[in-house]
């Protein structure tokens, strides 16, 4: 379709040679192009984003002029033309935009056709093999690398049309192939069920594009579908009905009255479940509760789990039923060269005695030393043990700290593509006692695949801080789990039966003496109170005052980079890790992540790099997983993992990553949306992890994000060092402000039924 373009408009034809800088959230970039006109190049500024190193464009926009820059093109869009020179043609074949052709094949490429090269590509192929180096393998790499970018590029141009942009275009083309085109058309709102980075709103934009009404029950019910899907990555469970109208209306922009029919059409379809659950508020009327599927199944299945494993039947550990409590002590004692607080000592027995228990508390409280005493004493009975943590770093530490194996529970349960545990019900752990550590972090989908997994008569002993922040997916189940139980005293834990619905709960409150010396853990305490931090006086606890966001930021990047080796010889990369309130703004992760790149990781002459969309990869950069890959790796690439780039193919477009559980995985270019830089990540991704030293900005622009237990989780994942930069008024906040209200969920009302 031509489109005629204000006559204003110029066109400048060129090759990208580098981007200087992009925004992924808005796709503005700064590119340098390469037009033909001698040695200097012309900056072009604008929408670029997906346009690739190497590719010549056409681009229509307008010629300015910058008080600071100069003379720039300001791009109104752009497309991308084959290149007609034989310089083009190597640039381009060289950019490793063609899967199987590197720079140095480009160059034998070239030299062998010149400019029919292309020719040959699309028409005549099998003439490849007259290359140097090229054999009947690489020939077919490089023939079916061409046809699927020519098919892509032929979806695009009716994508783009649409408002799609060329990262999700590329997803969407490998998810439907031919009928790409076809669905989009037809059936939009599929594409945010099956494409991943592509939510309601995008497919919201496609379907007005293809003609679909506003009002249309389609839309509706798929608009009821998202509001639910909003507030679980909020983490709720379910939504009252009438806040899951009011909600879809506003997203929708459609009356009110509307969506009640569509909501029962989806409920008969089983779209969602309707359950009428207890009010948080006893003297409030019973909530009228709408759950998506997973989670009213998960929520169910669940607290069901749980009271079937607190059943009567056998017990695995029945040997300390009988146990003499003094002599176990003892020699536990002889063990570890540590006598138990009479609070910990509870706690041993409870997890020994009862087969479903908890155990929080604070740092410095001695939840470590508690669990690597049940641990001790377990396998003086030879019993069967697994430990499991949600993240990697929390794995390593909990094997590091008991002396025993430890795995994250995805890999322990051996999480298959789709999602579906190798371990469930029908074929359970083999485990006499399962320890899991970093609870608060276990959302309530996760819990319920682990809970399936213990065998019968097996001991379940669940722990975590239940003052850090809740799990990132729906649900606060480590809170629910609390909250349905009842807190034991000494004494008394093992000696006292169960009544229904109960969860026998231990919390530790007293601070060890060594610990009273720690910065970390004595302003970690004074946090949760709602006191301020004392900001002097230790030698693992700073504090940087700095008003303006900018410039906390290029402090931030000071204190990495420079100060905290210069003074403790920790490496900036593997040891030091910035945790942000905010992903956004100036001392957000995401700018931060620009900048400690920029200071960590340079570009480079001879390093390989690659951009994808607004982010730059290069050998040595720290990433994190964004998402759930049950096809990545060994057993999965999990959300949250974090690794380094330890390679980077131009040719076989590829990217390997080394991962914090010390596993290589290898990326295609067109899955690089799935990564993202982790010198500094939110304190909502740092859940379940320690760091040697923590840095954390707080400036009054994060003023929404400012909490209490989002300081205390950031705090509480140093190790070794903290250190707080910014705004004393920012820091203020977050200690005055209580977290967030309670997350939608009816956990602790299944587990007392």
């Amino acid at each position: 379709m031509m489109v005629v373009m204000p006559a204003e408009l110029a066109v400048l034809e060129g090759v990208l040679e580098r981007v200087t800088f992009a925004n992924p959230e808005t796709g503005y970039t700064i590119a340098r192009i390469d037009a033909g006109r001698g040695p200097d190049l012309v900056t072009a500024v604008g929408p670029l984003l997906g346009a690739q190193v190497g590719e010549s464009l056409r681009m229509r926009g307008r010629w300015t002029s910058h008080a600071r820059y100069g003379r720039q093109f300001e791009v109104v869009s752009y497309a991308t033309v084959l290149p007609a020179t034989v310089q083009g043609i190597r640039r381009y074949l060289g950019s490793g935009l063609i899967k199987g052709i590197g720079p140095v094949m480009a160059e034998r490429m070239v030299a062998r056709f010149g400019v029919d090269i292309m020719h040959v590509i699309e028409a005549e192929p099998e003439r490849l093999i007259e290359v140097d180096g090229l054999g009947p393998r690489r020939t077919a790499m490089i023939t079916a690398a061409w046809a699927e970018q020519k098919a892509i590029k032929e979806v695009m141009v009716f994508l783009q049309g649409v408002g799609v942009s060329t990262s999700l275009a590329v997803r969407i083309y490998k998810k439907y192939g031919d009928a790409a085109v076809s669905v989009v058309r037809s059936q939009p709102y599929r594409l945010a069920a099956d494409v991943w980075g592509i939510g309601f709103k995008t497919a919201d934009t496609i379907a007005a594009s293809v003609g679909i009404a506003r009002d249309s029950p389609e839309r509706i019910k798929a608009g009821l579908s998202y509001t639910l899907s909003e507030a679980a990555d909020d983490g709720h469970c379910y939504l009252p009905a009438p806040n899951l109208i009011a909600d879809a209306a506003k997203i929708l922009g459609v009356p009110t009255e509307l969506i009640a029919p569509c909501l029962d059409e989806l409920a008969a379809a089983e779209g969602v479940v309707r359950e009428d659950v207890p009010a948080p508020a006893e003297a409030a009327p019973r909530v009228p509760a709408v759950y998506l599927p997973p989670f009213y199944q998960a929520e169910r299945s669940l607290a069901a789990g749980l009271a079937k494993l607190q059943g009567r039947g056998r017990d695995r550990l029945a040997a300390f039923s009988s146990v003499d409590w003094d002599k176990a002590l003892e020699w536990l004692r002889g063990r570890t060269g540590a006598v138990l607080a009479p609070e910990q000592a509870d706690a041993v027995r409870l997890a020994l005695t009862s087969r479903v228990a908890v155990l929080t508390g604070g740092p410095g409280c001695g939840k470590s030393f508690t669990v690597r005493s049940v641990v001790e004493l377990a396998q003086a009975k030879g019993a069967r043990i697994v430990l499991a943590a949600p993240t990697g770093r929390a794995a390593k530490r909990l094997a590091e700290l008991t002396g025993h194996e430890a795995a994250t529970i995805h890999r322990l349960l051996q999480l298959r593509p789709g999602g579906e545990p190798s371990f469930d019900a029908a074929s359970p752990l083999d485990a006499d006692l399962v320890v899991v550590d970093e609870t608060s972090m276990v959302d309530v989908i996760l819990a319920n695949k682990l809970v399936k997994a213990v065998p019968p008569g097996a001991h379940l002993l669940l722990v975590g801080d239940v003052d850090q922040l809740p799990s990132v997916g729906a649900g606060e189940v480590l809170r629910d789990l609390l909250g349905a139980g009842r807190s034991a005293r000494v004494g008394q834990a093992a000696a006292r039966p169960l009544g229904a619905g109960t969860l026998p709960a231990v919390r530790l409150t007293k601070i060890f003496r060594q610990a009273q010396q720690s910065g970390i853990v004595v302003n970690a305490h004074r946090i949760n109170s709602g006191s301020m931090p004392m900001l002097g006086g230790f030698a693992d606890f700073f504090w940087f005052s700095c008003e303006d966001g900018e410039a906390t930021a290029e402090l931030v990047v000071d204190i990495v980079a420079r100060r905290i080796p210069s003074r403790f010889g920790l490496d900036p990369r593997r040891d030091v890790q910035v945790l942000c309130p905010m992903h956004r703004g100036p001392a957000g992760a995401g700018n931060l992540n620009i900048v400690l790149q920029q200071a960590l990781t340079p570009f480079a002459d001879g390093r390989p790099e690659r951009r994808y969309g607004g982010r730059v990869f290069r050998v040595g950069d720290k990433v994190t997983q964004l998402r759930n890959n049950y096809d990545k790796g060994a057993a999965g690439v999990f959300n949250g993992t974090v690794g380094v780039v330890t390679g980077l193919s131009a040719e076989d477009h590829s990217l390997t990553v080394l991962t914090d559980e010390d596993e290589s995985v290898d990326y295609g270019f067109d899955e690089l949306d799935e990564l993202g830089h982790a010198y500094a990540v939110t304190i909502h991704r740092s859940q379940g992890s320690e760091y040697p030293a923590v840095v954390i900005p707080l400036v009054t622009a994060s003023w929404m994000m400012l909490q209490r237990n989002l300081l205390y989780t950031g705090v509480t994942r140093a190790k070794k060092l903290v250190v707080l930069a910014g705004s004393r008024r920012a820091l203020a906040a977050a200690v005055r402000t209580r977290g967030a209200g309670r997350r939608h969920t009816a956990l602790s009302h299944r587990l007392r039924q």
